[in-house]
């Protein structure tokens, strides 16, 4: 699956406990992060300083539903689930 563009969800739902420029304790779920743009893109994407972890999600119809608010319901639900 392609990453929805303008959606941001993977950005604002999860917890990220590791440090992200600018954000050196990691963010809280439902927490945008600060990267996050206007559009909902990445300002990190592409960047060396974009974190690991970050890096590593792959979009896939199971986290990321068919929507952007699917998205969102989705992660939030797998990040209560992990906590």
């Amino acid at each position: 699956m392609e990453c929805r563009s303008g959606c941001g969800a993977c950005c604002i739902a999860p917890s990220i406990s590791g440090p992200i420029p600018g954000m050196p304790k990691g963010k809280a779920a439902g927490e945008a992060c600060i990267h996050l743009l206007g559009d909902r893109r990445c300002g990190l994407f592409g960047k060396p300083e974009r974190p690991p972890v970050c890096d590593r999600f792959q979009a896939a119809e199971d986290v990321c539903g068919t929507s952007r608010e699917q998205a969102l319901w989705l992660l939030t639900e797998l990040e209560s689930a992990t906590r």
